[in-house]
């Protein structure tokens, strides 16, 4: 049987804000297909890998290279907390920036899009919603409508940074599911998370970041003690005024 090459991999890759290190040398692989949770203590570069991977922060040392994709055919989807939901858009128009990388700035959406946008909002039980203001939903609902955007974006790499923060039980089952038919389906996800026993139930593979890789493998060889207390303690040692390498210079 052929195996699919890997859908990302990260050589040496170090990423820097204002010259201090917030990630470093890291090298590894995402399988096409996989599902893997980002896990490590508070500043240890989880997101700024997931802002790397979409193209958003450049390394300043490294690569990362997308297998056939664009950095514009990733479904990225941020941190509720960064999404400024005072502008007044609607849900739908929310749901709609989701064939962002289809149509651009200029070519008008489609009905087929629109129909798209429908059947996301009622996979994520959101019927009815469209004219709502993003702002005016709960968290939990506000979450539902990005994954709904995320499943418009059709995309074979999907990059979802904290899903679960802020929500209630039964949205974080329903967008559980929703990640495991992404899955089954062969698309490649990678999910920032905290939840340590979500991770051991959901996701089969983990990568531990205490801003350098501690452990990256298969989840129960990633998540023990060890590896944990390793975590930790690489995390207390961090220095906010240490420079980043040569690259950042």
């Amino acid at each position: 049987m052929t195996v699919a090459p890997p859908l990302v991999v990260l050589r040496d890759v170090t990423v820097a804000y204002d010259r201090h290190p917030a990630l470093h040398h890291l090298t590894g692989e995402f399988a096409t297909g996989s599902l893997t949770a980002v896990i490590g203590p508070n500043g240890a570069g989880k997101t700024t890998l997931i802002k790397a991977i979409a193209g958003l922060v450049r390394p300043v040392e490294g690569r990362i290279a997308l297998n056939g994709m664009a950095p514009r055919d990733v479904a990225y989807m941020p941190q509720l907390a960064a999404i400024d939901d005072s502008f007044p858009i609607s849900v739908f128009d929310v749901v709609l920036l989701g064939h962002w990388r289809r149509i651009g700035a200029f070519r008008a959406v489609t009905p087929a899009m629109r129909d798209d946008a429908e059947r996301a909002l009622s996979t994520v039980g959101l019927d009815g919603f469209e004219g709502r203001t993003f702002g005016s939903l709960s968290a939990g609902q506000r979450q539902r409508a990005l994954f709904a955007r995320v499943l418009v974006a059709d995309s074979a790499l999907i990059l979802l940074d904290e899903p679960f923060s802020a929500v209630d039980a039964r949205t974080t089952t329903d967008l559980i599911r929703l990640i495991g038919t992404w899955h089954q389906e062969g698309r490649t996800v990678v999910s920032v998370l905290h939840d340590f026993e979500q991770v051991r139930r959901h996701f089969p593979q983990a990568l531990l970041l205490a801003r350098e890789m501690v452990a990256w493998g298969e989840t129960p060889d990633v998540l023990t003690a060890e590896n944990l207390l390793k975590a930790r303690a690489m995390s207390e040692a961090w220095d906010a005024d240490a420079l980043v390498c040569r690259g950042a210079a």
